[in-house]
């Protein structure tokens, strides 16, 4: 109790010490010697006054959209948007995110308030920045045209209905933010999720509109038109407006911009492989590799300044991969050391049985995603000192080994060493595809399943599937259920899977049914369908009742 008085008896001093200073400043403004100007601002006031300032806000908008996947360690962050699902656990033993749905999924969870705060405190405010301003009669003669300043706008809006959309998938209604406030604001409330949604809606029609088809090479991971129209797509689903779904996804389809790759192109494409695992391997990601799948990727840069995100690169080998340089060679000797491609995993993300296993069962050898190119089932010892290395990894039957360090691998999520010579760091430098056509083609299929025209549906899941040498699936089996079976064939790792399964309604379902873990599928209720609304953002509105989701 002393110490705790004398603490704030020291705080009190401090404050009014700080007062002191602060009465002294504005009681000395009047001498000369401080009135300075400061050479440069970074306000937006300063910089929003050009068009090479709107571009430099834009730079920061996309860097925040990509810090979706790198900011902090993405330990409770993006691969949480796999782990706990139907195509993922966590392999680590210990305590980790959606292990235990209601231990770990609370108000206060660090991927609940993480995700509010990158859309709130990240994206809005940099969208909605650029928006006011653009928009601001003052500043019309920055603009060599109507449809200049409306393309700078669209993108922007395009962002603004990204996070909106991503925010309605996971915590159901949220406040709608389309402007900046000049001050303090303690009196937010939740609009419905339709609300939400329609918002998103409005944007992406603008951006639609005006949005360019296509960019120059020095600016690809610009948004084009086509990732409006992509994600306007999904967005009508969600609204129920199945008809204009099938139209926005069928302009990216019938573009004549855009084609699944069939054939070997880019990096590796003399070297073993497939056309898939081309799609994967660095510097294939963007137009400019030969790749005309690709709609909206983001952009990562080796040695780059701000090109490598917060924590350091393309996080997903990390998450992914599994931990094989703990394991131990039959001797119990160190059979592993860090290799190239492989990386540095730590098993934070594992696939479940039901991914590697259940959904290959009548495509085993056929399906090319499934090939020893895509899916790496054998791992071989690495280390040089064990008298082992070459050999192929014995079956293991520990528990931390099967979960943690020796799991099939997704070969898509492997990476070559940065130029820094650095494997150890998980980290790869190669670009991230947030959307491609094959994507397109399911969320069509989506749209055709539920207005009831299975036979448009299947034709659309089997461009896909003729793309991957699978068997043509029949009208009468599709169903949602099987779309996000083919979803995941297709997108393990690069979609938010418990966004997908948020949006059509099936999360607890799925992962009931499918997830390994015992204590996951024991612990997943009914009311886990959503988020929780963050603690903070709840008692920072104190003006007003921010409502919590039910069950929380």
């Amino acid at each position: 109790m002393k110490t705790s008085f004398r603490n704030m008896i020291c705080r009190c001093l401090y404050l009014l010490f700080a007062v002191g200073l602060i009465s002294l400043g504005l009681s000395a403004c009047e001498d000369k010697f401080l009135n300075e100007k400061p050479l440069a601002s970074l306000s937006s006031d300063v910089v929003l006054t050009s068009k090479a300032g709107f571009e430099n806000y834009i730079n920061a908008l996309h860097n925040a959209a990509r810090e979706e996947q790198t900011l902090e360690d993405n330990h409770d962050y993006y691969f949480t948007m796999q782990s706990g699902t139907d195509i993922a656990t966590t392999g680590q033993e210990d305590a980790r995110p959606f292990r235990s749905y209601v231990t770990y999924l609370n108000p206060n969870a660090n991927t609940v308030v993480k995700y509010w705060r990158w859309a709130y405190q990240l994206m809005l405010i940099r969208a909605n920045t650029i928006i006011v301003y653009a928009n601001k009669p003052e500043l019309s003669g920055i603009w060599a045209s109507e449809a200049e300043k409306n393309a700078i706008i669209a993108e922007a809006r395009f962002f603004r209905a990204y996070t909106h959309n991503v925010l309605a998938n996971l915590y159901g209604g949220v406040p709608v933010i389309d402007t900046i406030y000049a001050g303090p604001k303690t009196d937010f409330v939740r609009n419905t999720r339709k609300e939400v949604y329609e918002s998103a809606k409005a944007d992406l029609e603008f951006a639609s509109r005006w949005l360019p088809a296509t960019v120059e090479k020095s600016k690809e991971g610009r948004i084009v038109k086509a990732a409006a129209d992509h994600l306007l797509s999904e967005v009508y689903i969600s609204l129920g407006e199945y008809d204009k779904a099938v139209e926005s996804a069928g302009k990216v389809i019938d573009s004549g911009l855009y084609e699944l790759m069939k054939t070997r192109f880019g990096s590796e494409k003399d070297l073993p492989g497939d056309v898939f695992s081309d799609l994967f391997k660095l510097g294939n990601q963007n137009r400019s590799s030969g790749n005309r799948e690709s709609i909206y990727v983001w952009q990562f840069e080796d040695l780059t300044q701000g090109g490598s995100g917060t924590s350091g690169g393309n996080s997903i080998l990390r998450g992914w991969g599994p931990w094989y340089i703990n394991l131990r060679d039959p001797d119990g000797k160190a059979g592993m050391i860090i290799v190239d491609s492989l990386g540095r995993g730590v098993g934070l993300t594992r696939p479940t049985t039901y991914f590697l296993y259940n959904l290959w069962q009548d495509n085993w050898k056929n399906d090319i995603r499934n090939s020893g190119y895509n899916i790496r089932r054998t791992m071989y010892y690495t280390n040089p000192a064990s008298k082992y290395f070459g050999k192929p990894v014995e079956p293991k039957t520990s528990r931390i080994d099967t979960m943690q360090n020796a799991y099939p691998t997704l070969r898509k999520i492997e990476g070559k060493t940065p130029k820094s010579g650095n494997n150890t760091t998980g980290r790869t430098f190669t670009d991230f595809m947030v959307y491609r056509l094959a994507d397109t083609y399911l969320l069509r299929a989506e749209a055709h399943t539920r207005k009831g025209d299975l036979v448009k549906a299947a034709a659309d899941i089997n461009v896909v599937r003729a793309r991957a040498n699978a068997k043509p699936v029949a009208p009468a089996a599709v169903n949602i259920d099987y779309i996000l079976d083919e979803r995941a064939r297709e997108l393990i790792a690069e979609e938010p899977r418990r966004r997908t399964l948020i949006r059509t309604g099936k999360l607890v379902e799925r992962t009931r049914k499918y997830n390994m873990r015992e204590d996951t599928k024991a612990s997943i209720k009914d009311y886990h369908e959503f988020y929780p609304i963050p603690q903070t953002a709840i008692d920072a509105n104190f003006s007003a009742k921010l409502e919590q989701n039910p069950g929380y």
